[in-house]
């Protein structure tokens, strides 16, 4: 089935490392009620295909080129209320993490916390 026939909950990733957007791109990908429609490597493009793909999630690096994190989900928010917000971060910093959840985000995972974490919250989120 290609991504784009895919029923299940409609992820966009983005990321501006192309080796972790990729393996995240496969962790997804792997899961039965998840598909990836789309991936972006800095926020612009995350904005971009977001209109374009109206996924049901979002998942988006904090520190992205063009438009950071933090500002594409304000965006993302405004435009697309619906949308599944999950920001990523390497980033510690709680008040990071706070102005990214102030902006709309659902939920801030460190990126060492994915494999136990994300998958759960795009499903429960997605139901």
């Amino acid at each position: 089935m290609s991504v784009a026939e895919h029923q299940g909950i409609r992820v966009l990733l983005a990321d501006d490392d192309p080796a972790f957007l990729e393996a995240l791109r496969e962790l997804i990908d792997r899961q039965p009620e998840l598909g990836v429609v789309g991936l972006a490597e800095n926020g612009l493009e995350a904005i971009e295909q977001a209109d374009d793909l109206d996924p049901d999630a979002v998942v988006i690096d904090l520190h992205m080129p063009l438009v950071d994190g933090v500002t594409a989900v304000a965006h993302l928010r405004h435009h697309h209320p619906s949308l599944c917000l999950i920001a990523l971060t390497g980033d510690e910093a709680p008040k990071l993490h706070d102005a990214v959840k102030e902006a709309g985000a659902d939920g801030v995972l460190l990126k060492s916390e994915l494999v136990d974490v994300l998958v759960d919250r795009l499903i429960s989120r997605g139901r």
